[in-house]
């Protein structure tokens, strides 16, 4: 199949959000597939040079270029930038691959247009990595915004809850189908032994969307904010939130764009890393929406075990060996001891986890054919 595949790695030039793509991209080419990568949000990149957004698009192209050029993606793809001039392939290139693609896939809002040439591929679909904050947006019922949804043939969530008796968020009109971030696994493993003997996590502390849903990590992480004191386990956290108080609680944490510049600096601290503990968003865990991290799939192809908060998750991955999921600080503490009771089999554990739930070839044929149903 010709794939257009669209989503936010110059509007967002981090290393994590680039690896979303790019597994997608690596992954879908494997099976045999044709793909080219589209941006178009109508909106400026952002620019970690001036630490701003930009109506001069030069840093997220090249963020774009860079990061897609050494998995062979470096002539296949296109930024439209907020101006509408397009930047890499042409608009009319574009438009040649879209005249007979067979499917666009539009991951975590990479285009909010419906140009003609996208909207005339035979099948569209949308992937949504951020449930719960995407429902309830949909449910203001903004007209444009629930009208672009309503073009997509099948809509997609990470969020494996939304749309069942288990989860209270409203989906309205819509019907929210279950799938997970594909991982090329083969791109994360590693025999190289870990360099930090440190629980390790990458993560924002609040986010500037969808600032009228309190659901940050913030709210979250509070809760376990004396976990280092309870344990012998230590921490390192990189993350651009309150860097003195979370020292002063024992979390050792770093500046989260040290390790998030590119895909490279991302994959080298994951690998590093003896396993992750990691906290979701208030409002994925509110609602159990059975949101699972890409970021943590991650870890575990790495064959880095993982202790990471419930929201709903672990009904629909095994957890207990190699995944570990915790709600409450007693179950935090626990966790931390098995990991480091019997640290080679949590780890192997956690590589066969990743293989047999997230990688690429696994996670992506059935998507594809429910995607051309």
């Amino acid at each position: 199949m010709k794939i257009l595949f669209s989503s936010i790695v110059g509007r967002y030039p981090f290393g994590g959000v680039a690896w979303c793509s790019l597994m997608y991209l690596v992954g879908l080419r494997a099976l045999g597939h044709d793909v080219c990568y589209i941006e178009d949000t109508g909106e400026c990149v952002y620019d970690l040079e001036q630490n701003a957004l930009s109506p001069d698009p030069t840093y997220g192209t090249r963020y774009i270029h860079d990061a897609l050029e050494p998995f062979g993606f470096g002539d296949r793809w296109s930024y439209v930038n907020y101006d509408g001039t397009y930047h890499g392939l042409s608009q009319a290139a574009i438009r040649a691959f879209c005249a007979d693609a067979d499917l666009f896939v539009d991951l975590s809002g990479g285009t909010w247009f419906w140009r003609d040439e996208y909207a005339r591929i035979p099948r569209r679909v949308f992937i949504d990595s951020d449930p719960v904050f995407t429902q309830l947006a949909i449910a203001k019922g903004v007209a444009w915004y629930v009208d672009f949804f309503r073009h997509f043939d099948h809509l997609f969530t990470f969020g494996a809850n939304i749309g069942t008796p288990r989860c209270a968020v409203p989906t309205g009109e819509f019907r929210w189908e279950k799938t997970w971030q594909p991982v090329v696994t083969s791109l994360w493993r590693t025999e190289t032994p870990a360099t930090r003997d440190r629980f390790t996590t990458v993560m924002t502390w609040r986010t500037e969307s969808f600032t009228d849903v309190d659901g940050n990590k913030d709210r979250e992480f509070l809760r376990f904010l004396d976990l280092p004191g309870r344990t012998p386990s230590r921490f390192e956290l990189a993350v651009n939130g309150p860097q003195q108080l979370l020292a002063a609680h024992g979390w050792s944490p770093i500046q989260a764009m040290s390790v998030s510049r590119t895909p490279r600096h991302y994959r080298d601290f994951i690998q590093s890393s003896k396993a992750e503990f990691g906290v979701a968003k208030h409002a994925y865990v509110s609602t159990q929406s059975g949101w699972f991290s890409d970021r943590t799939a991650c870890y575990l192809a790495a064959g880095r075990p993982a202790l990471v908060q419930d929201t709903g998750w672990s009904a629909h991955v095994p957890a207990g060996t190699g995944l570990l999921s915790f709600s409450t600080m007693e179950e935090a503490v626990e966790g931390l001891s098995s990991l480091e009771a019997d640290y080679r089999a949590h780890a192997r554990r956690a590589s066969d986890i990743a293989q047999e739930c997230f990688d690429a070839s696994k996670v992506l044929p059935p998507f594809l054919e429910r995607a051309c149903a």
